[in-house]
């Protein structure tokens, strides 16, 4: 008996690894052209060699390798391979053994297709492992022009209005052009100026890892885009030109020249308008709190301005009045081996225009401070950035060291009327840094990963404002006239971080330590005076004077672990630092040392629940200290009505922020939605605490504990209609912040709860006709133990237009944009604006005319009300009204 269940055993065990080891079985293989390039995409079948039926199939990848799984008890005499692709011959082999590789080489083939076209109105979504790949022809129409056109309309795809691109909700961390790292994430350039009918197709990458040496050891939950160009378009010199005049007295100019060959790839053009477009936004950062977060450093704000302005929720476009031109270069070469080198180098140069009254209450205890006061501002703006990079990105080895320069210089002028007095602002904000970036990496052939690190740089920003003739004179002179009140900054600053790593991959964990240090040295030096009528220059008081010294140094160390999966992916990281700050000032007999050890844990887990789905969470506890603006305890005249001090203490911080969600994709059907929720906690030690006036406003920082939270929830969803034609968006948001203000000795806590829905359909009803709608309803409320200070604001935007396409030379649009505000106790503020627009194609000159009306109906006034805290602000902006253009637009 025992004998025979022992046999059974046996057998049954036998039985369970014979049919666990058939059904692993898998062949693999690699395909290639004739000329040794990769070829992506081949249909791999798996073939009964006698029956020819197709049992098992795949694709190869984008590198043209391909891993086919067997069946389970599938014979291997009667196995063979087939490999067809378009364009090339088809190839079989028969299966011999499962061990070996078998690759292809695959002729062109000689036959072609004739005379017939196969058409296919329905968008069809690539997906390839964490790559996803949108069509770009199946979701233009015939009026776009750029690529960023395309972005706006592709499901899961949202653009901001700042030019920031999110999939999914997530904001991307870079856009590469067929590969290649031309912009970093100043990928606006790319968007508002790269064709799209040279681009083949959009690429999401999900969990992007660009530094090759790093791949499958470290987490990354990035997600980047990936232009791929037309093979036709990579052979040649590409240029988009428009001229465009028109009335009042207006231009638009547009001259570029492009290039994206395998070895160089440039994007490099001249801009100039006065139509309203602000040329500068295309210079945006989009990551650039990520990235100062990361070095652990950021240039100190201006601490000077001409005052508080609220800009309008309307398009930039509609009420910028400027004369800007924008000479951007861009280019990389590709040397041997890997070796790249980069130059990114632009001079923006700008006169713009603002005239606006602006209403401002604030709400006390048993009182309401009322402001009035209008502007006529000129702001004129000169940018230089040059930027030099070298990179080599190999298997094994990862260096990449970026020079950057910067020079921006800024003249501001304005006429101001506040609460009956007039007065007139002049001030200048010249700032010039650089900074050098260095990281190396290396495997080693321990399959260890050293990393060595260094960052250095330096900036100056001298800022010089004047207001005058005898501005609150009963404030700053004793009642007497003056000509002058002059205030100066300048915070001169080094800053250098240097670190040290060594990574230990294994197959299941990766075990990250890090040592380095930073030193950051910096002076405030400012002064206010006052110069006299007979022009003698005379300080404004004793404490109108600052000479702060301050020297921050860190050592730190941190320990990482990093489980780089394809199911779970998660990232812990322990980071330790002792850090001592020095901080004197001599005319205040202040001299202070504040040394910290600081813990600052870090966790993040995501998890695949689906092939295209996962859930993420994250946790961020972080101590924070107050920076050289927070201290200085002489008093600064930030705007004409904020006179700011603070005390001898530094601010300190302990930030928690935690964050969960989760991110749904149906590629099939074009499904993706995701859900997701953060929660924000800071502790601090100190509080501010204004002395507000109806002429000024003071602040100084008190020893008080101080706390402020907030939650926030956010949702989206994004589907195509394969039977409309049509892309639908929804997206909602509500956030729920607590704060405390101290005003006039009153303790104030505040509870602002703001609630955003949006509701977005691009469609196409006809071979002619596009229909593109959308809507975004927003209320904010504010409510504290002040009864006078609740209040409730409701806004709603709607957007649409229609474009009309009756022949391909000819073409239409017509658009609209409605605003609507309702605040309690005010009336309803209405505003509604039309463009319209018809162009006309020239094929015998290879050019296309454009004759455009922008805001047509001539709006030139807009209202708008803020509402933050217990501050209620009405604005009024001057617009430019109406704007008629002719364009002609040709490609060279």
């Amino acid at each position: 008996m025992k004998i025979s269940s022992l046999k059974t055993l046996a057998l049954l065990t036998i039985a369970l690894f014979l049919s666990i080891t058939g059904s692993s079985q898998n062949v693999k293989g690699a395909v290639k052209d004739s000329a040794g390039k990769a070829v992506p995409f081949a249909s791999i079948n798996l073939k009964n060699s006698l029956t020819h039926s197709i049992i098992g199939y795949t694709v190869t990848n984008a590198s043209g390798a391909y891993n086919l799984s067997i069946p389970p008890d599938t014979p291997l005499g009667r196995l063979e391979i087939e490999v067809t692709s378009i364009g090339y011959k088809t190839q079989s082999r028969p299966i011999t053994d499962f061990h070996l590789a078998y690759d292809f080489t695959l002729g062109v083939s000689a036959n072609q297709l004739k005379s017939v076209e196969i058409k296919s109105s329905r968008p069809v979504l690539r997906t390839h492992g964490d790559t996803l790949g949108y069509k770009v022809s199946d979701f233009t129409s015939p009026q776009d022009r750029v690529i960023g056109d395309v972005l706006k309309k592709l499901p899961g795809i949202t653009v901001s209005s700042d030019g920031t691109i999110l999939y999914n909700n997530k904001p991307i961390s870079n856009l590469y052009i067929n590969g290649d790292n031309l912009l970093d994430d100043k990928y606006s350039i790319a968007t508002t100026t790269i064709p799209h009918s040279i681009v083949e197709q959009i690429q999401v990458i999900q969990n992007d890892q660009p530094v090759k040496v790093l791949q499958n050891k470290v987490m990354s939950d990035n997600v980047a885009l990936n232009l791929t160009i037309k093979k036709g378009a990579k052979m040649q010199a590409l240029g988009q030109e428009s001229l465009g005049a028109g009335l009042p007295h207006n231009y638009d100019v547009d001259v570029n020249a492009m290039v994206f060959k395998d070895n160089f790839k440039g994007i490099n053009y001249l801009k100039g308008n006065n139509t309203g477009y602000d040329l500068q936004q295309e210079l945006d950062a989009h990551n650039l709190s990520s990235y100062e977060q990361l070095i652990d450093n950021s240039i100190p704000p201006a601490l000077l301005s001409l005052g508080t302005v609220n800009n309008p929720a309307l398009s930039r476009d509609r009420y910028l009045f400027n004369q800007s031109g924008l000479l951007n270069l861009n280019n990389l070469v590709k040397l041997h081996n890997s070796v790249q080198l980069r130059v990114n180098a632009w001079y923006f140069h700008d006169n713009q225009r603002q005239d606006f009254n602006q209403q401002s209450s604030i709400f006390l205890p048993g009182d309401t401070v009322q402001y009035n006061e209008t502007q006529h501002n000129r702001f004129r703006p000169d940018i230089l950035h040059t930027q030099f990079t070298l990179n080599i990105n190999r298997d094994k080895y990862y260096l990449n060291d970026a020079f950057v320069l910067e020079n921006n210089r800024a003249a501001y002028h304005s006429y101001l009327n506040t609460n009956g007095s007039a007065v007139s602002q002049v001030f200048h904000d010249n700032q010039s840094s650089f900074s050098n970036e260095f990281n190396g990496i290396r495997s080693l052939k321990s399959h260890a990963v050293i990393q060595a690190y260094s960052y250095i740089s330096h900036s100056s920003e001298p800022e010089k404002r004047s207001i005058g003739p005898d501005y609150e004179p009963a404030v700053f002179n004793s009642g007497n006239q003056y000509s002058q009140l002059i205030q100066t900054v300048n915070i001169p600053t080094w800053y250098t971080t240097n670190y040290m790593s060594l990574k230990f991959p294994s197959n299941f964990i990766t075990q990250s330590f890090r040592a380095g240090f930073s030193v950051q040295s910096q002076t405030l030096a400012s002064d206010l005076n006052l110069a006299q009528v007979n022009k003698e220059l005379t300080p404004e008081s004793d404490s109108s004077t600052n000479h702060l010294n301050w020297t921050r140094t860190k050592i730190y160390a941190a320990a990482d672990y990093d489980l780089p999966g394809t199911i779970l992916q998660a990232n812990l990281s322990l980071p330790l630092s002792l850090q001592q700050i020095d901080y004197s000032d001599n005319r205040y007999s202040l001299d202070n040392q504040l040394t910290r050890l600081y813990f600052n844990p870090q966790f993040r887990v995501k998890y695949q629940v689906g092939i295209e789905n996962y859930l993420f969470l994250s946790y961020n506890y972080r101590n924070e200290t107050g920076a050289i603006e927070d201290i200085y305890q002489g008093y600064v005249l930030k705007d004409y009505r904020t006179l700011y001090a603070n005390s001898a203490d530094l601010t300190e911080k302990q930030d928690q922020h935690a964050a969960a969600g989760f991110s749904y994709r149906k590629s099939l059907i074009m499904l993706f939605a995701s859900l997701n929720i953060s929660y924000d906690h800071i502790t601090a030690n100190k509080i501010a605490s204004e002395i507000v006036t109806n002429n000024l406003q003071q602040q100084v920082m008190l020893p008080y504990s101080n706390t402020t939270g907030s939650w926030t929830v956010s949702s989206t969803v994004s589907k195509y209609s394969f039977p409309l034609k049509t892309t639908f968006s929804i997206g909602m948001q509500w956030q729920n912040a607590r704060s405390v203000q101290v005003q006039n000795d009153q303790l104030l806590p505040f509870n602002t709860i703001s609630k955003t829905g949006s509701f977005g359909a691009d469609t196409k009803p006809g071979d002619h006709l596009i229909i593109d709608y959308k809507a975004t309803l927003g209320q904010t409320s504010s409510h504290s133990a002040v009864e006078a200070s609740a209040n409730h604001i409701d806004q709603v935007q709607q957007q649409l237009s229609l474009e009309y396409n009756p022949l391909t030379l000819l073409q239409f649009k017509l658009s609209g944009e409605h605003y609507f505000t309702r605040q309690e106790g005010s009336p309803d503020l209405k505003y509604f604006f039309a463009d319209a627009s018809a162009k006309f194609r020239v094929s015998k000159w290879k050019t296309t005319f454009e004759l455009s009306a922008v805001n047509f109906l001539d709006t030139r006034t807009y209202r708008a009300l803020n509402l933050s805290a217990n501050t209620f602000i009405a604005s009024s902006y001057a617009l430019p009204g109406r704007i008629v253009l002719l364009k002609a637009m040709f490609n060279l």
